[in-house]
């Protein structure tokens, strides 16, 4: 216990899912965090995101471990409002150490030739330039902190294994890992390490409350269920489960986060049962 004892950490969508998840990691191991969320859904995502409720209920939990959280409704489409997020959670707490850089959305897609203009920017616009938004208003206040930092960008199997239909998500996710490469160049001198996970399928709503990914796992039924594509997805892992759980995700940020990775930056943690390495 206590590997990130009494830091500040900042996550993008945090309300559930893999954000909730690395909150809560995070602040058992002895973290406060800001947080934020959209907290609306997407016409671009087909399948519920948070709500007010999600994120009460983050806040919650989080303050079950001990710790504090604020939770701040802004996109992070929105500088501004991303911006006035951090301003709120330092003046709470002091300091900025740790950035998790973690909403995104992912729709299922199409043939990069007819992929509608509004997906492409609607995704470019969440899953890259939403990461660029975060390290622009969170980076200055890791460095003005004094105390080294983590900064983690969550990018994908995807950005890395190029999936035919997601133009959009894949090269938003690639594009992610260049911000990771990057700013770690730039923000070694001052001791901030910036690293990116490669999560690959993992237990959140975008895959249990995603039906259009159902059938499209299985066209050959007519309204599939998530217990339906689940052999599906156990046959895609090399180890043969379906998918991680978002905890496993999270202690893969916690040891980025902590200084038990002190000299690791600059790197890209895929955390998907092998399979990138699968030929």
């Amino acid at each position: 216990m206590g590997r990130v004892q009494d830091r500040v950490a900042f996550i993008t969508g945090v309300a559930r899912g893999q954000g909730r998840s690395h909150a809560l990691r995070l602040a058992e191991e002895g973290a406060d965090i800001i947080g934020v969320d959209i907290l609306a859904d997407d016409v671009h995502a087909p399948y519920p995101l948070g709500t007010q409720a999600d994120m009460d209920e983050t806040i919650a939990l989080v303050e079950k471990t001990g710790r504090r959280m604020v939770g701040v409704q802004a996109d992070v489409r929105d500088r501004g409002a991303l911006k006035a997020a951090v301003d709120a959670g330092v003046a709470e707490f002091g300091r900025l150490d740790i950035v998790s850089a973690n909403a995104g959305i992912s729709p299922i897609g199409g043939m990069t030739w007819v992929l509608p203009d509004e997906e492409w920017g609607a995704v470019i616009d969440i899953n890259l330039t939403g990461v660029f938004n975060t390290v622009a208003v969170t980076v200055p206040a890791v460095i003005a902190a004094g105390n080294g930092g983590s900064v983690i960008l969550t990018s994908s199997g995807a950005g890395l294994k190029y999936v035919p239909n997601l133009v959009h998500y894949n090269s938003a996710k690639a594009g992610v890992v260049a911000i990771a490469k990057t700013l770690a160049n730039e923000l070694a001198p001052q001791q901030i390490r910036v690293n990116a996970v490669a999560p690959g399928t993992v237990d959140t709503p975008l895959i249990s409350e995603n039906k259009a990914m159902f059938k499209m796992f299985r066209p050959d039924l007519e309204d599939p269920t998530l217990a339906d594509a689940e052999p599906v997805f156990s046959m895609m892992m090399p180890m043969g489960k379906p998918w991680v759980e978002t905890v496993d995700v999270s202690n893969a940020v916690l040891y980025l986060a902590s200084d038990e990775a002190r000299y690791v930056t600059g790197t890209v943690l895929s955390v998907d049962m092998g399979v990138l390495n699968r030929v």
